[in-house]
């Protein structure tokens, strides 16, 4: 999906500015990176915010138009009123189509319902992770990882090295370990547990 943003470049800076901004509809940002120097950038809040309600929006790379100069970014940081429904302030990070770059990518499961864990033993399914940090240049780069549950059976997990990468994207690993993305949870009363308990006398 391709979104095109249009922003306006801010020459006032500070904290009485940016209220001003926001009374007036508009939400005040940075648009940093790469060679040249970073500019402040206001925005319409509303069409900022419905932008952000799509799941896209957070991991692809953004056309922007800041005053008829263009700029392709990827989202970095927003920053959101504590209880309103309101943007207070937005980063955008600068890519170069020829440098691979760090970005956070969700997670789209599917076949829970079919997974062996699930339809046959009557467990549910953990999402343990919900995104993952990827690695590519940003013309590899995906909307979203798709994740496949269907042979995952009661107990079992799926890790983070058996994901199925699109070419030219790589995990990036924090720390030591393979990280648990998904696994089936035993409930009380499943088909597993039950089984579990007849066999205890027996043992």
């Amino acid at each position: 999906m391709q979104f095109n943003i249009t922003a306006a470049k801010r020459d006032d800076k500070g904290t009485g500015a940016s209220r001003r901004l926001r009374r007036a509809g508009s939400v005040p940002g940075i648009i940093y990176g790469g060679a040249a120097d970073p500019v402040q950038i206001s925005l319409d809040h509303n069409d900022l915010f419905h932008a952000l309600r799509k799941e896209a929006f957070h991991a692809s790379v953004l056309n922007i138009d800041v005053a008829g100069s263009k700029e392709t970014v990827v989202l970095r940081t927003t920053q959101w009123h504590p209880y309103k429904q309101q943007v207070l302030h937005i980063d955008f990070q600068r890519v170069d189509a020829s440098k691979k770059m760090h970005i956070k990518v969700p997670l789209h499961f599917i076949n829970a319902d079919i997974a062996p864990g699930v339809k046959l033993e009557g467990g549910i399914v953990s999402h343990v992770l919900n995104e993952v940090d990827v690695e590519c240049l940003p013309g590899n780069l995906p909307e979203f990882i798709e994740v496949d549950l269907k042979d995952l059976t009661i107990g079992h997990s799926l890790h983070a090295s058996q994901l199925q990468l699109p070419a030219g994207v790589s995990l990036v690993q924090h720390g030591e370990g393979d990280p648990v993305v998904a696994t089936v949870l035993q409930v009380r009363g499943s088909v597993a547990d039950t089984e579990g308990d007849a066999a205890a006398p027996a043992a």
